[in-house]
């Protein structure tokens, strides 16, 4: 008597069905990894932005105007809108500066940063 040599139907559909599902799970995990990276590079970016932001304000010669201001920026190929608030911290000198930036179009804030700035507003 012959012996048969192969696979059986039954086992390659077995097969077939444990790659589909290794398949599945590493593509779950590879959407994962891809929307963390492009979180952190959002991130990166904005911090980025908030410092040179913060790097041209001590830059300037006279004091920022004190109060809330959106600025529309555009950065790294990207369009960012960043908002600024500046407080005068009484009997310091010092301007408090809030600055928050998100994606343009986004309300979700990427970078948060609080900075002080020695300038005398009179």
């Amino acid at each position: 008597m012959k012996a048969d040599k192969g696979f059986t139907l039954l086992e390659v559909m077995i097969a077939l069905a444990i790659f589909a599902i290794l398949a599945a799970a590493v593509m779950s995990a590879c959407q994962y990894v891809l929307g963390q990276s492009a979180r952190v590079e959002a991130r990166l970016l904005g911090a980025w932005l908030a410092d040179n932001h913060l790097n041209e304000m001590q830059l300037q010669t006279a004091p920022p105007a004190l109060g809330l201001q959106t600025l529309n920026v555009t950065y790294a190929r990207r369009d960012w809108r960043l908002s600024r608030r500046i407080t005068a911290e009484p009997g310091t000198g010092l301007l408090r500066v809030e600055l928050s930036v998100s994606p343009a179009g986004s309300e979700h804030a990427v970078q948060s940063v609080t900075h002080w700035l020695a300038f005398s507003h009179e």
